[in-house]
């Protein structure tokens, strides 16, 4: 099963900061992880597809897009500060 972490204003969206999807055969990319999740959640399938939202497959900052079903995928909404 894949592990899917969310945090700030996503994890407020998705009801918590974890979530454990098997995944078909078929979700191979974080494109259509966040399609599956859509599925089940329109408003936070839409705040996954904005393109300030960022993530990270395996504690890697620059992943590529190939996922299974043995990962980790964090999604990190944009950071503000001052």
């Amino acid at each position: 099963m894949a592990r899917i972490l969310f945090f700030g204003k996503l994890a407020d969206l998705a009801g918590g900061r974890q979530r454990e999807l098997q995944l078909s055969d078929e979700i191979r990319s974080v494109g259509q992880l966040i399609d599956q999740i859509a599925s089940d959640d329109e408003l936070l399938g839409a705040a996954l597809r904005q393109k300030s939202v960022r993530y990270i497959i395996n504690e890697q900052i620059e992943p590529g897009d190939v996922i299974s079903d043995k990962d980790e995928i964090a999604f990190l909404p944009p950071v503000s500060g001052g």
